[in-house]
């Protein structure tokens, strides 16, 4: 059986195209993509056929109410995953609860550590020898759920936002597509507060570590290869 995944989005849509590109060897189907603005990223919906739509923040409109308007349009849909790929809005609390256990986010660094934005820029300020991103099931607190699959890059000498930005997210392109394939097929899901893998709850994330170019080194043992990696 093939899981519906709708994804929220609201820039460029890198990881919408990496999902759109492992979608046909996996468990999972794109069924709509929704954006809070005009964005770019929806060209890749439209270019499969897929819905691809706005749903803009009216005048005055609190978060609660644009989230409610956003829920009657993914509803219908009956999506078994809702993923959010660079979705820029802090979700309210009924939304996140609505779709717990259903609802994935890809953040760009290695959770706890960095949540929020300007990551990239925190990150080097520190100076940090290492950085990546962390893909997480979604609970009320901001880039607090429970994290899945990490994937780890270095942080280079003379790297800007802008360098370490290209990197994470190349990374963010393998680890994204897999993540979802694993919830997509049962096999990973989120128990209680904690995520499980064939049933036995994960202490740790599963962690790939990517070179200095992003191109995958090392994939875990304990989790058999995607079709997206």
């Amino acid at each position: 059986m093939t899981a519906s995944v709708v994804v929220l989005i609201s820039g460029r849509g890198s990881n919408l195209d990496a999902l759109f590109q492992a979608e046909a060897a996996s468990s999972f189907r794109i069924d709509a993509v929704f954006s809070n603005r005009d964005a770019a990223g929806l060209s890749y919906a439209h270019a499969r056929g897929r819905p691809g739509t706005v749903i803009a923040r009216q005048r005055g409109e609190d978060r609660e109410r644009y989230d409610q308007r956003l829920r009657l349009a993914i509803d219908p849909l009956a999506p078994d995953i809702v993923v959010l790929a660079g979705f820029m809005r802090i979700l309210s609390a009924p939304f996140v609860a609505h779709y717990a256990g259903r609802l994935l986010n890809i953040h760009p660094s290695l959770l706890p550590a960095y949540r929020g934005l300007d990551v990239h820029e925190r990150v080097l300020a520190a100076g940090e020898a290492r950085s990546g991103a962390s893909v997480h099931f979604v609970t009320a607190d901001l880039d607090a759920g429970p994290v899945l699959i990490q994937g780890v890059v270095p942080v280079l000498a003379g790297d800007t936002p802008a360098t370490l930005s290209a990197r994470v997210q190349r990374a963010e392109h393998t680890i994204y597509p897999a993540a979802v394939e694993l919830v997509a097929a049962g096999r990973v899901v989120l128990a209680d507060t904690a995520v499980a893998i064939d049933g036995a709850p994960q202490a740790q994330p599963f962690t790939a570590f990517f070179d200095e170019d992003g191109g995958l080194l090392e994939w875990p043992d304990t989790l058999p290869r995607c079709s997206s990696v």
